[in-house]
């Protein structure tokens, strides 16, 4: 029996050991230089919004670091745990989950796999050394956009147009309708949603941007994914001149018709950079990364919009960014709905 029990020690001994070299070896990648970056994406890396600019930003986020990329694009949202655990499994040193739809799934992946991970849209995200998350300060941008279109309208209504029950949707609708009543205070809003999770529904988003177009709107703002193509369908089909504003991307490629007015830019590179930099300095999951006009939120400038215009614009960012300026919050319908009312 003393063999025995001292077999048994020796052996619980030698598994404690290896538990505590692979413990080690985990905290040495955590702490260490990040050498690939993965992204995973719902949709495909070519929609000129939220996929493209998130993969752009993980292009200009690998390079700054001498990283390796791995692209995993249009995974939807079905198959994204096993999509993360592959990424996982397949030696990134840092994983964006791009989709506040993921953010349930990857702290698990993160923590099972010793791999750090960000996602988007819950602050509580944080995980030491595993997780963490990215706030958009979204409503920011869309007040600059909303200055432009109210000094834009000809008929003194403006169209807010979105693809979902979205929280960053809502904080840019309630940014906007701000923006224009700062130099437009009687300025009139026609709100409309293309669904409940509409986001790629570009055949629905070109109905319900008419809609808003035939109600007098000569200036809107989209907001949709893959339904702003049927946003831009719209404008690009109305009897009368009629602007659009888009939102993340630049779609400056594909406006054959010349209507698109600007676009709300959103530009992930420095928060992906900071957010790897935390990695190599093993000071990752202890703080949460917030995009805004200080970092990546901007209006895109075209040849459409007047000098003057631009400089106002110009004067209401620096505004925002050094805290003169305020933008209110809307972070659902019930507050969109009271600000444009």
């Amino acid at each position: 029996m003393v063999r025995r029990l001292g077999v048994r020690m020796v052996a619980a001994l030698t598994a404690l050991a290896a538990v505590g070299v692979a413990a080690g070896v985990a905290v040495a990648a955590r702490s260490g230089k990040v050498t690939t970056i993965a992204i995973a994406t719902p949709a495909k890396a070519n929609d000129y919004g939220w996929n493209q600019m998130g993969v752009n930003g993980a292009k200009a986020a690998a390079a700054a670091n001498g990283a390796k990329l791995t692209v995993n694009d249009g995974i939807g949202y079905d198959n994204t745990e096993a999509v993360l655990r592959r990424l996982a499994q397949s030696g990134a040193g840092f994983v964006i989950a791009q989709a506040s739809g993921y953010n349930t799934v990857a702290p698990k992946i993160a923590q099972q796999y010793k791999v750090p991970m960000i996602s988007y849209d819950n602050p509580k995200n944080l995980v030491k050394g595993y997780m963490s998350d990215i706030e958009t300060s979204s409503q920011d941008g869309a007040y600059l956009a909303g200055i432009l279109a109210a000094r834009s309208t000809k008929t003194g209504t403006l169209g807010i147009v979105i693809s979902a029950a979205d929280t960053n949707w809502y904080k840019q609708a309630g940014g906007f309708a701000a923006g224009a009543r700062s130099v437009k205070p009687d300025v009139k809003f026609l709100f409309a949603t293309v669904g409940q999770a509409a986001y790629d529904d570009a055949a629905a988003g070109k109905r319900v941007a008419q809609s808003v177009i035939n109600g007098g709107a000569d200036v809107f703002f989209g907001m949709g994914d893959g339904a702003s193509f049927g946003y831009l369908q719209a404008a690009e089909t109305a009897a009368k001149k009629v602007w659009f504003i888009d939102v993340i991307g630049d779609k400056t490629p594909i406006d054959k018709k010349g209507v698109l007015l600007s676009s709300v830019l959103w530009d992930f590179t420095s928060v992906f950079k900071a957010a790897v930099a935390d990695v190599n300095a093993g000071t990752y999951g202890t703080k949460f990364y917030t995009l805004g006009v200080n970092n990546g939120v901007s209006l895109l400038k075209t040849k459409y919009i007047p000098a003057s215009v631009w400089a106002e614009i110009q004067k209401a960012q620096k505004g925002i960014a050094d805290g003169s300026v305020k933008v209110p919050l809307t972070p659902n319908k019930a507050a969109v709905d009271k600000l444009l009312k």
